[in-house]
């Protein structure tokens, strides 16, 4: 997988309130809708500006707060290619990952990018590059990769079972 867009950054413990309002979780059910509303507490401009494809960057503990699945297909309904972060708090990663979106922990190369630049994430050289270097990542694993290209979970598993 070959990402290359522009990048949204944040800092440090972005919770799953601002990046999809609590105030929503139990009457928007639609996904135009649910992307309309994503990180409006944080950026009211990303869910209009965004394009398909583009990186958001953040520091540590990316999604922390509540489990809150929305918080992830809001991301993935805007088109967001890849979050990549210092790190990610564990049920946001799982969220992000059972969802389809690619979330890379990697604390230099977040650090590095800069709102609005453009930003390359290479899944198989595992390296983000932006203008300040070539960041390297810990590989995925077979299975994380094929979750994200599959769409999500379920894909996923209704692949695997359809191929057995």
């Amino acid at each position: 997988m070959h990402i290359t867009s522009r990048a949204w950054k944040y800092g440090d413990n972005i919770n799953t309130d601002v990046i999809f309002p609590g105030k929503y979780t139990y009457t928007v059910t639609e996904r135009a809708e649910i992307a309309r509303h994503a990180l409006e507490d944080l950026d009211p401009t990303f869910a209009a500006n965004a394009q398909p494809g583009d990186v958001i960057v953040g520091g540590r503990n990316f999604g922390c707060g509540s489990s809150r699945e929305q918080a992830a297909t809001c991301l993935v309904y805007n088109g967001v290619g890849a979050v990549v972060a210092a790190s990610f708090s564990r049920i946001f990663y799982r969220n992000a990952l059972n969802n389809g979106l690619l979330a890379i922990a990697c604390p230099a190369a977040a650090e590095a990018i800069q709102p609005g630049e453009m930003v390359t994430v290479d899944t198989e050289r595992h390296v983000i590059r932006c203008a300040g270097g070539e960041f390297v990542f810990p590989p995925l694993s077979a299975s994380v990769m094929g979750i994200v290209q599959a769409g999500g979970l379920v894909a996923y598993v209704k692949r695997k079972l359809a191929a057995a």
